[in-house]
């Protein structure tokens, strides 16, 4: 049964991820003011499909000074590595229960960066060696903030798994109690997902593709669905953790497509910051920010432990 979950489970994420895409190419048409893909099937539709498939029929090539073999390699563990963090997604039976999921995630996720970095190292390449030494730097920062929020609210719940989120179901939503944490956390998965306006790992302005400007066909899919479904996990999370966490109920399901519209939206609306900025960001604005909540959040908890034995 663990076997059929999780296959489930891996066909539904694919299917989203195609029609994510198809989402975000119809929302930046209407924000351009153009239609965006409307000719396969009804309303573009089958776009996602039709997609796949040109990608994955492409010739495959390699470039003449690449390590081939970690070149090729690459894509299918940057897939991997986002896949595995939907084993933490909270079904109702025959999940594995985690009772150090918040461990699990962050491990998952700070593998996400050796995936760009081996890309870019593998290609040989000067402009995606350049990328991949912004995404690493970049990754690196912002996980520091987000793995601190995170701990934040873990800490409210008395406990390290996602089921706990769950179990607590509409009684609070953490949103409303934290509402400039909230922000700050929608702006730092944005960073550690490599959206706009920080996609400095791309860069398409300046560094033509980016760790990714040797890949193309097969391998430029595998790439590009990891980015995805990565986005569509933290999207997911952020409902769990900040929204009404009812996995039962069709709110949550509508919320989770809503930050996910969030996300194309800030793409459709706002430039690429400026590096320098980008670090200052994270290291001046967000790690303060966070460090003074977690210690907010530990003297609430400890006030409830207080009042709670007394």
């Amino acid at each position: 049964m663990y076997l059929i979950n999780f296959v489930f489970l891996l066909v539904f994420v694919l299917v989203s991820v195609g029609f994510f895409t198809l989402l975000e190419r119809k929302v930046l048409g209407y924000i351009q003011l153009r239609k965006g893909p409307n000719k396969v099937g009804y309303m573009g539709l089958l776009q996602p499909f039709s997609d796949g498939m040109k990608l994955f029929m492409k010739e495959q090539f390699f470039p003449m000074n690449s390590n081939y073999l970690i070149y090729m390699i690459c894509p299918m563990l940057s897939l991997l590595q986002s896949l595995l963090l939907w084993i933490l997604f909270p079904f109702y039976i025959n999940c594995l229960d985690f009772k150090l999921g918040l461990v699990f995630f962050l491990c998952c996720s700070s593998l996400g960066v050796y995936g760009l970095m081996i890309c870019g190292w593998s290609s040989n390449s000067l402009y995606s060696m350049l990328g991949c030494i912004r995404s690493v730097s970049q990754a690196i920062s912002y996980e520091v903030s987000l793995s601190l929020i995170l701990l934040c609210f873990f800490i409210l719940i008395d406990s390290y798994n996602f089921m706990g989120f769950f179990l607590l179901k509409s009684s609070v939503w953490f949103m409303f109690i934290s509402v400039p944490i909230f922000l700050s956390w929608i702006s730092c998965c944005m960073a550690e997902s490599n959206r706009t306006p920080f996609d400095f790992s791309e860069g398409e302005s300046e560094l033509v593709s980016g760790f990714n400007i040797e890949y193309g066909g097969g391998g430029f899919a595998l790439l590009f669905i990891s980015e995805y479904s990565s986005i569509i996990f933290l999207c997911l999370l952020t409902c769990l953790i900040f929204l009404y966490s009812n996995l039962s109920s069709y709110i949550f399901y509508i919320e989770l497509i809503f930050i996910c519209f969030l996300f194309i939206w800030v793409r459709g609306t706002l430039p690429r910051y400026r590096y320098d900025k980008l670090m200052y960001l994270a290291w001046k604005c967000y790690l303060p920010l966070s460090l003074n909540y977690l210690i907010i959040f530990i003297f609430v908890k400890t006030l409830c432990f207080y009042h709670f034995f007394l």
